[in-house]
């Protein structure tokens, strides 16, 4: 799901050498910014606590410098589409774990 919408990383790799880069940036455009604002907000002061935001909670770390936001709303809109696939697939409503 996250390679269909563009959000797994771009490798450079030459003999022993491989680089991650920044995500691919296909697929459907639209649906990958939508993605990437709820994940905004998710990951933002209004955002209730669910496996979501810990998840990018934890991918931000302690620094919360931009790149390591950016990796995070990354994270978590892939996260948040594998969630959405697997509940349209299966036909099951999200049910929120609190721990």
């Amino acid at each position: 799901m996250g390679a269909y919408l563009g959000m797994v990383p771009c490798r450079d790799q030459s003999g022993d050498i491989d680089k991650p880069l920044s995500i691919t940036r296909t697929g459907d455009n639209l649906m990958r910014s939508l993605l990437v604002n709820c994940s905004h907000y998710i990951l933002g002061c209004f955002g209730k606590d669910n496996q979501l935001r810990r998840h990018g909670l934890k991918v931000m770390g302690d620094g919360g410098n931009k790149i390591r936001k950016k990796k995070a709303v990354i994270a978590v809109s892939r996260k948040l589409a594998v969630l959405m696939h697997s509940m349209l697939v299966s036909g099951e409503a999200f049910k929120n774990k609190v721990a």
